[in-house]
Order: structure tokens, then C-alpha cells, then sequence
């Protein structure tokens, strides 16, 4: 569904609240348009500080979470996210680490372990259903 205004159109936001961590900040760019044009409310942000950050400032139905970052990794930020916001569902997303990574995340309540590169019909798929099973949709 979308709405028309100045011959442009614009997503009509009906899906989850989804918040895009990564330090690749093209990447975290390209995604967020990607979910915007089907229906998600999406923020991206650079780095786990500023998902943390972001978090105490709005919730957010679902943290698409890259496990391999600078400072604080997507292993701690999920850690930190699950004691704090535990209703939160977090899909992690590397092109490292591997299964033994994946394992390591969802031992500590991550939904989903996505590795790149992933098609964007999978990540949507995976969002909806983290939404659905976190009970908040």
C-alpha cells in the first residue's frame, strides 16, 4: 500500500518497527530503503552503542543485528538488548563467524542467525516471524 504526494511514492508504514545494526553503514542504508518500500518502520544504526542507545529512546519490534562489529560485538549488543528489552525479537546477521556464532546467539535468546549474503525475501520472512512469534503483532 502506498500514498501518492508530489508525483513521488511513499511506503505506508504497517509492518514491525525493525531496527538495522551494522558498521557497514552502506549496507545498513540499503536495507533500511529495501524494508521501507514493503511496509516496515525501519531505523538503521552504525554500531551496538548506538542500537542501545536508539533502543532507550523507542521500542522496536525486531533488531536485525550484525554479529562482527568494531567495539562492541553483536554477541554483547544481543546480550545487552535481551537483559534489557527481553520482548525484542533479534535476528543476527554476519558473513562470519559461522555456526558456531549462530549458536552462541541463540543460546542467548536470538531468534534467527542470517548469514550473508541473504536475500531480502528471507530477511523479511524472518522479520515477520520474529514479530509474530515475539507476541507483538
Amino acid at each position: 500500500m502506498t500514498e501518492k504526494s508530489n508525483n513521488q511514492i511513499a511506503p505506508v508504514h504497517t509492518g514491525p518497527s525493525v531496527l538495522v545494526v551494522d558498521d557497514e553503514l552502506d549496507f545498513v542504508e540499503t536495507l533500511v530503503k529495501r524494508l521501507e518500500r514493503r511496509g516496515f518502520k525501519v531505523t538503521g544504526v552504525g554500531s551496538g552503542q548506538d542500537a542501545l542507545l536508539k533502543l532507550g529512546e523507542k521500542s522496536f519490534d525486531v533488531v536485525i543485528l550484525d554479529v562482527m562489529m568494531p567495539g562492541m560485538d553483536g554477541i554483547e549488543t544481543l546480550r545487552e538488548i535481551k537483559l534489557a528489552w527481553p520482548k525484542t525479537q533479534v535476528i543476527l546477521l554476519s558473513g562470519h563467524g559461522g555456526e558456531e556464532m549462530g549458536m552462541r546467539g541463540m543460546a542467548y535468546g536470538a531468534y534467527s542467525y542470517l548469514l550473508k549474503p541473504v536475500s531480502l525475501k528471507i530477511v523479511v520472512e524472518t522479520a515477520y516471524m520474529a514479530f509474530e512469534e515475539g507476541g507483538l503483532g
